[in-house]
């Protein structure tokens, strides 16, 4: 299939991957039986997944393209949120679509000063320096005032509405009776209207915001910076020999990574409309993490899929909702066992794992010869 997938013509994948993307823009609309969720806004729940998914990519770029083990990335999403929150409710009253921006920049600023005094270290070392950064933030919105405290920011601003109070045009949602497929028009979505019940716009919003950060991830991973970063996790010290500056970029990791991190904090404030430090905690951070983790390190559909996983089948089987945590540390173990480079890891990852099993193979294979020649002699 990938051979396939690779001998197609360009226009062709292009038309595949925009058929592909109109899919998941009208899923909330389609609403399939098997894939909403019951009692669940199942727009609601796409928001949180596009979210999920949007983390996942920003700190794959960490964790999976230069091998940066950072377990406080909710920091970095943290800083995003309250600064939309302050710039749009608390202390100003900028419109959202300059006070995102602004997140996304003072997010990647933080990385920058995070990075610089700490990426002289590695392994153990980072992951615990990043584990206080992110309950350092957590500590610092809940201790001070100018912050909102325990108490929060509330009144974020939403997405200006197109169109007005009315909005441009109503779209039907589907309605899946006994065999039949109905356009429900009691149940619409007005176009790009940000209000409070229905959150397929704000669905919408994230989903544009993950295209475009995977079609910035293709173009950075492809480019000489991509390289670098691959050459710095496979081996730090060969890449310096090799005359490639590896501080420089791993900097520029963390502060890619805090700017996505900070884009994603940025939505989820407006889409909520409140935030405190609860909305922050380092269970987030470990969830992130258990995205890239479990899809697959490295590979950018992996951790989508991952973030998937994570974010959308605990809101489908609400139902089991005592069990939910056990089942998902069960899943970890059996995948930890089972797949240890995720679900979908890397194509470097699986040549790199056949080619050291071919060779343990052929030593094998040369061993057991040669104490068959000893013998025979």
């Amino acid at each position: 299939m990938k051979a396939n997938w690779s001998a197609l013509p360009t226009p062709v994948k292009v038309v595949v991957w925009v058929l592909l993307a109109l899919l998941a823009y009208a899923l909330p609309l389609l609403e399939p039986p098997l894939l909403s969720t019951p009692g669940v806004d199942f727009g609601g729940v796409l928001f949180t997944v596009s979210i999920y998914g949007l983390v996942a990519l920003g700190l794959n770029i960490v964790v999976g393209y230069a091998g940066l083990l950072d377990l406080g990335y909710v920091g970095f999403y943290a800083i995003g949120a309250y600064t939309v929150a302050i710039l749009t409710s608390f202390h100003a009253s900028w419109p959202l679509l300059l006070a995102i921006p602004a997140g996304v920049v003072v997010a990647m600023i933080s990385g920058v000063i995070l990075g610089w005094p700490t990426l002289r270290v590695r392994g153990d070392y980072l992951a615990i320096v990043t584990l206080g950064f992110g309950e350092i933030i957590r500590l610092v919105a809940v201790n001070t005032e100018w912050l909102g405290a325990s108490k929060g920011i509330p009144g974020v601003a939403k997405p200006p509405s197109i169109g007005g109070e009315s909005g441009l045009f109503e779209i039907p949602h589907l309605f899946w009776g006994d065999g039949t497929v109905l356009l429900d028009t009691k149940d619409t979505t007005t176009f790009l209207k940000f209000g409070v019940l229905d959150q397929i716009p704000y669905y919408w919003m994230a989903l544009t915001a993950v295209i475009l950060v995977l079609i910035a991830d293709i173009l950075i991973k492809n480019s000489r910076v991509g390289r670098a970063w691959e050459a710095t996790r496979e081996d730090e010290d060969a890449a310096e020999l090799m005359g490639v500056p590896t501080f420089k970029f791993k900097l520029l990791a963390f502060a890619t990574g805090a700017f996505v991190g900070g884009l994603a904090g940025g939505l989820y404030a407006s889409r909520q409309g409140f935030i405190n430090p609860l909305s922050f905690l380092l269970l987030y951070s470990i969830l992130f993490l258990a995205a890239v983790v479990v899809g697959g390190q490295g590979n950018r559909w992996g951790v989508l899929v991952g973030a998937v996983l994570v974010a959308y089948l605990p809101q489908r089987f609400r139902e089991f909702d005592d069990f939910r945590v056990l089942a998902f540390g069960l899943a970890l173990v059996a995948l930890a066992a089972l797949r240890p480079e995720g679900l979908l890891p890397p194509k470097r990852t699986v040549r790199a794992k056949h080619m050291e099993h071919e060779l343990e193979d052929l030593e094998e294979g040369h061993d057991g010869s040669g104490g068959e020649e000893n013998a025979r002699v």
